[in-house]
């Protein structure tokens, strides 16, 4: 027998060393042994035959048999332990959409119910079976019902009514066993045929998890695990398409049935982007475990970690590509982990390790365009500044709901948080469970998708160009002429009512320019505080610096006033920070609004 050295078998594998080190101390790689303090392992373990082809990328893929079959897969199997360690009742785990929720609960199904397949072989090479008989001894134990709303989007409470009455009797077939059961009666044999046939009312649909675990519980004589995997996905759809009282009702009499005080219940699972608790759909649930993106519990089996991405660029032979799929798809942090979107790290390889934003395209931005729509001149500057690379300090619940969006517009960032469009860069835990943190956009990606989004929702994408590019030829005329005629078409009498307001107007305008400049606002320099500053990228470009002033006074010469801020760029000497970077040509401009006027000074 030839054995090889942890370098080598890496070099075979095309993982890590630091991974092949711990799959030799899991008992991963069968006969390897210690020699001093190095490991040796034997090589028909680890080598691939020659010309043998590496495993296709599971895009799209989240039955956890076919990926662990077919696919490259990420194991994600010590989730199974850690929920062993404690066994709350019901466990939800919120997390963005595309972070490998369904393929994880597909995992449970496939770990815990009870079938004639032996199903532990898709185990076996998996790190929960290095664990020990305390945790495999519950594989293939259990009756499951697994019911997924990922794809619950219809535009009526009819058709989402029907929907979901079809899952929930597909359901019911799928446990064709109770059909022929010895220990059910000839009536809870009648009511399985009543769900299985879709000859059910409302009520009946709502009860159906409740009748569903009882009759299992009989047939098998052992409690049910019942997993709800993306059941926020329909009442998102009621929220968008006003029908929001009718599902939020319904969804909570259906898991009250089946998750509260049921006898019949093992464990239950939920998935979903928003904890959705403030509307009581799981009123008086005490037995509720969540785990968010800011707990600590379950934070890296939700996304990708940094080790796993290196794995995966070392086995496709793309080690030098861990730099930018860093810049484009990491930055995310759930608990303390820090986390890559999966669904964009395995699209960027498949593509040949072209960047583009792969996560924009999986699902509805519509909420976005809805922020925009109602947010107020502070919180669209805020956006404006995430949008330039800034952070912002805001205080983020977990439990946002999708009507708060509009009725509040300080719950914006938490949802834009829960949902992925934000990272957490730092934490402050309050005394009522909440949090202050500060956030910012997580990478080139989103950046990207808030660029488009922002920028197309208030129609600037094409004013936004023309108006960087007589920023950049400093042709204050122009920038005079091009504002005018942007506010004259785009702004409301009324949205000019105070200065902030214009202040976020010229962010987002001057977005545009941020692949050449750093964009910063209301930052330190000098003896003051500037209002815009964009300090070069490259060299050879100059600088620039934005003072605004704003009045109401009909009497008061816009010209005059913007000279007046052009004054205050040179007596504060805002300019201080940009020369200390080595910046010599420096723009300095003011810029004095009243209403749907400007006027621009040059200096």
């Amino acid at each position: 027998m030839n054995y090889l050295s942890c370098a080598d078998a890496a070099k075979a594998m095309g993982i890590t060393v630091r991974r092949i080190q711990q799959m030799c101390k899991s008992g991963e790689i069968p006969g390897v042994f210690k020699e001093g303090r190095s490991w040796l392992i034997p090589e028909n373990s680890v080598l691939l035959e020659e010309g043998e082809k590496k495993k296709p990328l599971p895009i799209g893929v989240s039955d956890f048999k076919v990926a662990t079959t077919n696919y490259y897969y990420v194991d994600k199997t010590l989730l199974i332990r850690d929920f062993l360690d404690t066994k709350p009742l019901v466990s939800l785990f919120t997390r963005p959409r595309r972070f490998g929720k369904t393929l994880n609960m597909d995992m449970f199904r496939a770990f815990f119910e009870k079938t004639q397949e032996n199903t532990s072989i898709y185990f076996r090479d998996k790190k929960i079976w290095q664990c020990g008989n305390n945790y495999t001894r519950h594989q293939g134990q259990y009756p499951v019902i697994f019911l997924t709303f990922k794809d619950v989007k219809c535009r009526t409470w009819e058709d989402t009514f029907q929907k979901i009455g079809r899952l929930i009797s597909l359901e019911f077939i799928r446990h064709r066993e109770l059909e022929t059961s010895l220990v059910l009666s000839s009536y809870e044999k009648e009511q399985y045929h009543r769900l299985a046939s879709e000859n059910a009312n409302e009520v009946d649909y709502q009860m159906g998890l409740q009748l569903l675990s009882m009759l299992l519980h009989k047939h098998y004589s052992k409690e049910c695990i019942i997993i709800i995997d993306e059941y926020d996905t329909p009442i998102q759809q009621g929220h968008s398409c006003n029908f929001y009282s009718e599902i939020v009702n319904f969804m909570r009499n259906f898991f009250s049935g089946g998750l509260k005080d049921n006898p019949h219940l093992a464990f239950g699972f939920l998935t979903g982007i928003l904890r959705v608790a403030k509307e009581s759909i799981f009123s008086g649930m005490n037995n509720l475990k969540i785990n968010s993106i800011l707990d600590e519990s379950y934070s890296e089996y939700f996304g990708f970690t940094k080790e796993e991405v290196k794995d995966m660029l070392c086995y496709y032979g793309k080690k030098d590509k861990f730099q930018e799929i860093c810049e484009w798809y990491d930055g995310y942090r759930f608990g303390n982990t820090e986390i890559f979107n999966p669904w964009s790290v395995i699209n960027y390889i498949s593509d040949n390790c072209f960047p583009k934003a792969f996560w924009q395209s999986t699902g509805n931005n519509e909420i976005i365009g809805e922020i925009i729509a109602t947010a107020t001149p502070e919180i669209t500057e805020g956006l404006y500044k995430l949008l330039c690379g800034e952070k912002i300090t805001t205080y983020v619940d977990t439990s946002v709901i999708y009507p708060e969006v509009q009725n509040n517009p300080y719950s914006i960032y938490s949802f834009l948080l829960v949902a992925g469009y934000l990272k957490v860069s730092a934490v402050y835990p309050q005394n009522d469970g909440n949090f202050m943190c500060d956030v910012a956009i997580p990478n080139k990606e989103i950046a990207f998708v808030y660029e488009k989004e922002i920028l197309n929702r208030t129609n600037q994408n094409g004013v936004s160009v023309s108006i960087s590019q007589a920023v950049f030829s400093g042709n204050a005329q122009k920038l005079q002429d091009l504002l005018e005629d942007f506010m004259l078409r785009s702004i409301s009498s009324m949205d000019g009512a105070n200065e902030g307001f214009y202040h976020g107007m010229m962010l987002g305008l001057c977005a545009v320019l941020g692949n050449r400049y750093r964009i910063r606002s209301n930052r330190e320099a000098g003896l003051g505080r500037f209002d815009i500053q964009l300090s070069p990228l490259v060299s050879g470009i100059p600088g620039f610096l934005f003072e605004f002033k704003h009045t109401k006074d009909e009497r008061v010469n816009l010209a005059v006033l913007a000279d007046s801020a052009l004054q205050q760029i040179n007596e504060k000497k805002y300019d201080t920070g940009l020369r200390n970077a080595g910046v010599n040509s420096i723009i300095k401009i003011g810029i004095a609004f009243r209403g749907k006027n400007a006027a621009v000074k040059r200096g």
